[in-house]
């Protein structure tokens, strides 16, 4: 479906959408990495009472991974344990970047539905992906043989990926495979980067359901500068910060399912009354601009006055000129090592990587820039600023580890 069918639970309040063959999925899903952990092992207990209590509230997606130390085996054994597997949805994940032959993907299955106590996963990802050639690497493995022979035989219900990348990757690797749903980072800072607005219809409109992770960007969106709490205190319904950016995200009907990384009771039982009350065509004029305002509060202190227009690309030397500004900018919105990292990721471990490094300063790129930003120059602080030389090294190193 290429928006949600919106209804409520039978039995409580929490409000359910639709994803392409009529399953109910609670609109509020659980992201089941941030568990509490205590000393080096996740705290079981206190993961059990909380992932409990969200069943009780409605809540049946549950979103786990390989690479996420102790999370599958945890999420499993509070399932069984309490015998309500089936109410719910599973979701985990293929760590793709990692297969280096058939026999690793069945390897790696199997342990996850051992670690789940399942025999079947209802909706399963290929994690991660940021670029088409790790599709094109997974096909030389007989990934699409794979998905179809555990389809058939009932180990796999829906299969998908989760996305960090480019808006143009994104598309193309949505077209590649008749994919079932997917998963994107997706926020009202992030709107208009990584698969962004643009990924998120290009999938509905294709009626593959969107399933959202940081929608509050990893807690930046709650944890607001003054100036921007002092702009939310004029909103008149009396939203919190991290009611506004959810809010904003289950008011778009193309979205299927939001994963929130709860751990707390607490947290369970504030998100759960905001998704049992939100829905499509609730968020205001007067929302919206409360969100501008905050948005450009976030963005007063950036390097370069990028709006991701992308008239100054292609780039003749594969520069991807708003991606380098997009992450030197987030370097002085939050963390400069969490940007780093995410540019690493994100920009790095794609097979065509598109530094800034790459420019030999033709200058095209500017007679089209409607900012009139002077991008050669920009380019060089944005490469010095995102690469010094550990990163450079790491880069370095993760691309030949990983890039086939």
């Amino acid at each position: 479906m290429g928006t949600a069918n919106i209804e409520r639970a039978g039995h409580g309040l929490m409000k359910y959408r639709s994803d392409r063959y009529g399953n109910r999925i609670s609109q509020l899903g659980y992201g089941c990495m941030r568990f509490t952990r205590k000393g080096n092992a996740i705290d079981y207990e206190k993961a059990e009472r909380e992932v409990l209590l969200a069943i009780q509230e409605g809540v049946n997606y549950f979103d786990t991974a390989y690479v996420y130390p102790g999370s599958e085996e945890c999420l499993g054994r509070i399932l069984d344990s309490n015998q309500c597997r089936d109410k719910v949805w599973i979701a985990t994940k293929l760590p793709q970047y990692m297969m280096r032959s058939p026999g690793a993907i069945d390897k790696t299955f199997q342990e996850e539905l051992t670690r789940l106590r399942t025999d079947h996963i209802d909706y399963y990802l290929m994690h991660m992906f940021t670029d088409y050639a790790e599709w094109e690497h997974l096909k030389t493995l007989g990934i699409e043989d794979w998905i179809v022979r555990q389809k058939k035989e009932g180990r796999i219900r829906n299969i998908g990926f989760s996305y960090h990348g480019e808006t143009e990757m994104f598309l193309r690797i949505l077209d590649a495979w008749d994919w079932d749903f997917c998963q994107i980072q997706y926020n009202y800072l992030d709107e208009h980067t990584q698969a962004g607005r643009r990924g998120l219809q290009a999938a509905a409109a294709k009626g593959i359901p969107v399933m959202i992770m940081e929608p509050l960007r990893g807690g930046k969106l709650v944890a607001l500068p003054d100036k921007a709490k002092k702009a939310l205190e004029s909103d008149p319904r009396g939203y919190t910060a991290a009611e506004l950016g959810l809010r904003w995200l289950w008011d778009q009907p193309e979205i299927c399912c939001v994963l929130s990384g709860m751990n707390s009771q607490e947290m369970v039982r504030e998100n759960v009354r905001i998704a049992s009350d939100a829905e499509p065509g609730q968020f205001t004029d007067e929302d919206r601009n409360i969100v501008e305002q905050i948005k450009q509060i976030i963005r007063e202190r950036e390097k370069v006055g990028c709006t991701g227009c992308r008239y100054c690309m292609p780039c003749p030397k594969g520069v991807d000129i708003p991606g380098n500004f997009y992450y030197y900018n987030l370097m002085y919105m939050e963390k400069k090592s969490s940007a780093r990292f995410e540019f690493a990721q994100n920009m790095g471990l794609r097979k065509e990587p598109g530094f800034a490094s790459q420019c030999v300063g033709c200058g095209k790129c500017e007679a089209h820039c409607p900012q009139h930003i002077p991008i050669r120059e920009k380019l060089k602080e944005a490469d010095q600023a995102l690469r010094p030389l550990p990163y450079k090294i790491g880069i370095y190193a993760a691309r030949k580890f990983l890039i086939r």
